[in-house]
């Protein structure tokens, strides 16, 4: 860690850029980390997942306090929003940015009906961030202090929305501000697919997508990584825990296998 800041600090003095060292998760936040992912307001669906999705250490990994400003992009069945929206809740604030699928939307309806369920939900808000309908600005810009992501960047190349959506996050984000970074790891022996049709993107291809919008590498985690995952599916990464895509074929494997191999990164608006 110290020697990749280092090389990043000696980076700035070359360019004219200028880093804050990476946030630390405080004791009083890695308490309430703890007391939410304990929490009663989670979905069992979501809890059952804490082993391959590591909650704790990758928020710590992301340096998050409870005073920050956070918006999660595409929340989908809110497994984050069960544990940063009451983190947040008193000190700093949680927004949800979601795709604009209109008013009739069953997840957007079935999200807003999770936030009406518990108390510590009472201060999340939910935005619109959607570059291929034009919605670009969720929040005013330079807002916040830190933007996360989980498993949405396969999406977004799929689609071609990559770059508007980092482009977003980036303006949406105060100088110095960090973003989270979380994503199925493909080989790196393996040329990447531009819309990454399996769901995996190469870490180093990430990377440059992630730095073509300004923001800066700080640290990189491997507290999501999984050596048994082979990446050579037929459906791709749905076919591993918990979509299982082809049922009920080789399904006691791919349970051992468990959820997919992951990068964990996390980069920094130049001040």
């Amino acid at each position: 860690m110290h020697l990749r800041w280092n090389g990043l600090l000696a980076a700035a003095l070359v360019t004219g850029l200028s880093f804050a060292a990476q946030a630390e998760t405080d004791a009083g936040t890695e308490a309430k980390l703890k007391t939410a992912i304990a929490g009663k307001q989670r979905a069992t669906e979501n809890s059952v997942r804490d082993p391959y999705r590591h909650p704790l250490e990758t928020l710590k990994a992301f340096g998050l306090r409870d005073t920050m400003s956070v918006m999660e992009i595409t929340p989908s069945g809110g497994y984050w929003t069960e544990i940063l929206a009451p983190v947040l809740k008193d000190k700093g604030r949680y927004f949800a940015a979601q795709p604009d699928a209109g008013p009739e939307s069953k997840m957007l309806k079935r999200f807003q009906e999770k936030l009406a369920e518990d108390p510590g939900y009472a201060k999340a808000t939910v935005v619109t961030l959607d570059p291929a309908k034009g919605k670009t600005t969720p929040v005013p810009a330079g807002s916040l202090d830190m933007v996360v992501t989980f498993r949405n960047i396969h999406n977004w190349m799929g689609n071609g929305q990559a770059k508007p959506m980092f482009d977003a996050m980036y303006a949406s984000l105060k100088p110095g501000g960090y973003l989270g970074v979380e994503e199925h790891r493909a080989r790196a022996d393996k040329e990447q697919d531009p819309k990454a049709a399996s769901g995996y993107v190469r870490e180093d291809y990430a990377i440059k997508l992630v730095e073509s919008a300004g923001f800066k590498l700080v640290t990189k985690s491997e507290v999501n990584a999984n050596p048994k995952d082979t990446k050579d599916y037929p459906k791709g990464v749905w076919t591993l825990p918990p979509n299982y895509m082809e049922g009920e074929k080789d399904k006691a494997k791919n349970t051992g296998i468990g959820e997919s191999d992951r990068f964990t990164l996390l980069f920094q608006k130049p001040k």
